[in-house]
C-alpha cells in the first residue's frame, strides 16, 4: 500500500437499480479503490459495465445503495449544504458528449464564466474577464471565440470548451466520463495531451473513464477493469499491460490493435465466447465464468475476491 495521500477513497460501493418485478440490476457491486492525490485513475470495461454510473456515484452525482465514498477524509453522500457547495468547487466533471453538455445557444464567455460568479471568484467584472480569457486560452482557444455561440463550434472545440469551463472554479478533482468518445478519431489524442499537460501544470487527481485502453495506458497512472459491476483488475499502467492477469483483462488487451503488422500477427488473440451476461440476473460465483476459456468448478460457485498478488497489481480470479 502507498503512503501517497489519497483523495477518493471507495469501500464496498453499490449502486443498484429497481428493474421491475421485484428484480435489481446491479450496476455497481461491492467495488473498492482509492485514487493517490495527483495521480490518474482509469477505469475500463465494455459498454454497460458499469463505469459511468460508478464515477458518478464516487462523486455523489447519484445516490449509493451501499458502501462508502470518502474524498479528503469526508464522507462524498452525507455532505451538508455548505459543504456540497464547497465540494462542487473542489470536484469537477467533463462530460462524455460535447454536443449535449453544453447550451449551444449560449455564449462561451457565459458558459466559462458562470461558476467563477456562483463561487464568487473574480473581485469584480475586469478579474472575471481576465479569469475567462485565460482559461479560453489554456483549452487552446482564442479571445475572439469568447463572444461567439456554441453552436458555431466543432466537437473538439466544444470539448474544449467543456474543460475551460471545468477549471474555471479551480478543482483539485476531475472525473472525466469518456471524454473523447464521441469525438474523430484525429480530434481525441489531442484532447487527451491538452487534459495531461492541465494535470501537470495544476496538479489536477484524475478518474478517467473509457472503453479503449490505449487512450487510457497513455494518460493513466494505474488501471482498474470492470466487468459487470465488479472490478476484477486494478495495477499500474505498464504492469497491466504488460503482465494482464484476469483472463477478461487479456482478451480486452488482446483487441487493441498494433501498428507493427508483424507484431500483429504473431500476438495470439483471445477470442471470448457467449454474450455479457444480464446485470439483473448476474450469474453465481465469477460473472466472468460463462465466457472464460479458463473457467473451473469453483468460479461458477464462488465469487472470487479482488487480492494482491504482486506487490499493487490486484486481481479477483480463482487462478491467483
Amino acid at each position: 500500500m502507498s503512503n501517497r495521500p489519497v483523495d477518493l477513497e471507495v469501500k464496498n460501493l453499490c449502486k443498484y437499480y429497481n428493474a421491475g418485478r421485484k428484480r435489481v440490476l446491479k450496476a455497481v457491486d461491492d467495488v473498492s479503490f482509492v485514487i493517490y492525490k495527483g495521480e490518474t485513475l482509469g477505469i475500463v470495461g465494455e459498454s454497460g459495465c458499469g463505469k459511468t454510473t460508478c464515477g458518478k456515484t464516487c462523486i455523489g452525482m447519484l445516490e449509493k445503495t451501499g458502501g462508502t465514498v470518502t474524498y479528503q477524509g469526508k464522507d462524498v453522500h452525507s455532505l451538508s449544504k455548505q459543504e456540497r457547495f464547497d465540494f462542487s468547487g473542489k470536484v469537477q466533471m467533463i462530460f462524455q458528449d460535447p454536443y449535449a453538455s453544453l447550451d449551444p445557444h449560449q455564449k462561451v464567455y457565459d458558459i466559462v464564466a458562470e461558476g467563477i460568479r456562483i463561487h464568487k471568484l473574480a473581485k469584480d467584472k475586469a478579474q472575471e474577464e481576465r479569469m475567462v480569457l485565460e482559461l479560453l486560452d489554456m483549452v487552446g482557444l482564442n479571445a475572439e471565440h469568447a463572444m461567439r455561440n456554441v453552436h458555431e463550434f466543432s466537437g473538439g472545440q466544444r470539448q474544449r470548451i467543456g474543460i475551460a469551463r471545468a477549471l474555471a472554479v479551480e478543482p483539485e478533482f476531475l472525473f472525466c466520463d469518456e471524454p473523447i468518445s464521441a469525438l474523430d478519431v484525429s480530434i481525441q489524442a489531442q484532447i487527451i495531451n491538452l487534459l495531461m499537460k492541465l494535470q501537470k501544470q495544476r496538479e489536477l487527481t484524475m478518474l478517467f473513464i473509457a472503453h479503449d485502453l490505449s487512450m487510457v495506458k497513455h494518460i493513466s497512472d494505474r488501471i482498474a477493469v470492470m466487468y459487470l459491476g465488479n472490478l476484477v483488475e486494478l495495477a499500474n499502467s505498464a504492469d497491466l499491460y504488460k503482465n494482464p492477469l484476469h483472463p477478461y483483462t487479456g482478451a480486452l488487451l488482446s483487441a487493441v490493435p498494433i501498428a507493427d503488422p508483424k507484431a500483429s500477427r504473431q500476438r495470439q488473440k483471445v477470442m471470448l465466447t457467449g454474450d455479457v451476461p444480464s446485470p439483473v440476473n448476474p450469474p453465481a460465483g465469477c460473472r466472468f465464468s460463462g465466457r472464460c476459456s479458463r473457467c473451473m468448478d469453483v468460479c461458477s460457485q464462488k465469487k472470487p475476491e479482488l487480492k494482491e498478488v504482486e506487490p499493487g497489481h490486484f486481481v479477483a480470479c480463482h487462478l491467483y
